[in-house]
This record gives structure tokens, sequence and C-alpha cells, in this order.
């Protein structure tokens, strides 16, 4: 990061209109947080923040991954994009779904460090493709469809690609961590 000036600061009440500020009152109590900067950042777009909310609140944490899936794909994506908003907001939430420091490390490594099962080696070596290469191979997809249904398999490539565009968002407007 060349900066550490957020490039668009984040909004409050005349910025983000009545509907996006309440909104994120509620989502930064629910973060443990004054203000969620990314949030009062993304507010600032409008509707367009609601149809984000909506659409990431279906992913993680509304969707059909475990809870400590979804958290090793945003993890792992986080520390691949060196997000440090991402990582430290995961850092929490992974936590709560079973996320230990221990794993946390084990992240930082990657797929190929001991201690993964195969489950979680075939998924961390799905989403390190997805980011370096914009697709999965073959051989990997066909062993993460060994562990994973056909709604799940979807749902991995769109929670991936939805966090590495968030990591972009955040890196890009400079968005500042919230503590």
């Amino acid at each position: 990061m060349v900066t550490t000036k957020p490039r668009i600061e984040p909004g409050r009440l005349r910025e983000l209109g009545p509907v996006n500020w309440v909104a994120w009152q509620v989502l930064s109590r629910a973060a443990g947080t004054p203000d969620a900067h990314l949030f009062s950042t993304l507010g600032r777009t409008g509707g367009l923040f609601r149809g984000w909310l909506h659409f990431s609140g279906r992913l993680m944490p509304g969707g059909k991954l475990r809870r400590y899936d979804t958290e090793l794909v945003i993890l792992r994506v986080a520390h691949l994009r060196n997000c440090e908003y991402e990582t430290d907001h995961h850092i929490r939430l992974g936590k709560r779904a079973g996320v230990t420091r221990e794993i946390l490390d084990r992240l930082r490594e990657g797929p190929e460090a001991p201690g993964w099962s195969d489950k979680e080696r075939a998924l961390l070596t799905a989403v390190d493709q997805l980011v370096q290469t914009r697709d999965i191979d073959d051989p990997t997809w066909t062993t993460l469809s060994t562990h994973y249904d056909e709604q799940r398999l979807i749902e991995i490539i769109l929670l991936t690609n939805q966090y590495e565009g968030l990591a972009s968002t955040i890196t890009t407007l400079r968005i500042q961590t919230d503590h």
C-alpha cells in the first residue's frame, strides 16, 4: 500500500443517507467497533451498497458452506491479497468458527503445510489457484468435487471471488482498519 490516508473518507449521515447510516450503525455494532470503515465508506454508494450487502450476506454468513470452511476461504484470500482489513476482521470472526491461532499460522503457509485434512487442503488449493490464475485446474477440481456438492462448489468460487474483489476495493480505496 502506497499511502495510509483513505482515498475516500468514511461517510456519516449526510453522505450515507438515513437507510445506509442505520445499516452502518447496526453492522458496526455487530462487528464490535464504533465505526466499521468498510461499511461507512461503501455506504456512500446508496442503493448499490444495499445490493452488495444482500449478495455478500447470502455468501457469508448465509451460505451453504460450513462457517469454518467459509472463514478458511476468506482468511486465505485476505492473506494472498495482503489485505490487513479483511484479515483483521475475519480473524475475529474465524475464532468463533473454530479457526485457532495454529490454524491461522497454517493458513499463512498455505495448502502445502502439514496438518490439513484432505478436504481442507483441496479447498485451500482451489482458493490459491483461483486467486493466482483465475481458474481451477482439472485435478484440483476433481479432488474438490469429492468433498463438496455442486451447490457448494459454485459457492466456493463465488465466495473466493467476492472476497478477492473486496480485498481489491479495500486496498484501492485505502480503507483503514477499524481500530
